[in-house]
């Protein structure tokens, strides 16, 4: 399906609701990635620009997001070095519009390997959060983190 042009006249709401009427009845790509957002202490997603991005906050600070026109997810890592680390190997591109220390995961990357990064790049923002938001969150899951 080609995407109309964000101008005038362009409906997300349209766009969204053509998706998610492809999308009933089977499992999308998306899921299991939100799954494992969604199980992480404090996690909160929305739709910050609009057209079926799924952001995944905690304390207000993204750790992750899934495009809406492509289903893999982009995920903060602990450096440039290691965003090229992985780039290089063939595991993660650049992720789009991002800092050089976030990459993009797609959706065929291995489980193991997702949930790792994921569980990583969530580490590494609440780490950054101020010690009281850090205080109000529950406790972080003991790896190998499994939702």
């Amino acid at each position: 399906m080609a995407l109309p042009h964000r101008g005038a006249g362009f409906n997300a709401d349209a766009l969204f609701r053509t998706r998610k009427r492809r999308m009933i009845g089977r499992m999308s790509p998306r899921d299991p990635i939100n799954a494992l957002c969604a199980a992480l202490p404090g996690a909160e997603v929305s739709d910050p620009w609009g057209g079926g991005h799924d952001c995944w906050k905690v304390g207000g600070r993204m750790f992750a997001s899934l495009g809406a026109r492509r289903d893999g997810v982009s995920v903060k890592t602990d450096s440039v070095e290691t965003a090229q680390m992985l780039i290089d190997a063939r595991i993660a591109e650049r992720a789009p519009y991002m800092h050089r220390s976030w990459v993009y995961l797609p959706p065929e990357t291995a489980p193991d390997e997702l949930r790792h990064r994921i569980a990583t790049s969530y580490r590494l923002i609440r780490a950054q959060l101020p010690k009281r938001v850090q205080a109000g969150l529950a406790p972080l899951p003991e790896p190998p983190f499994s939702p």
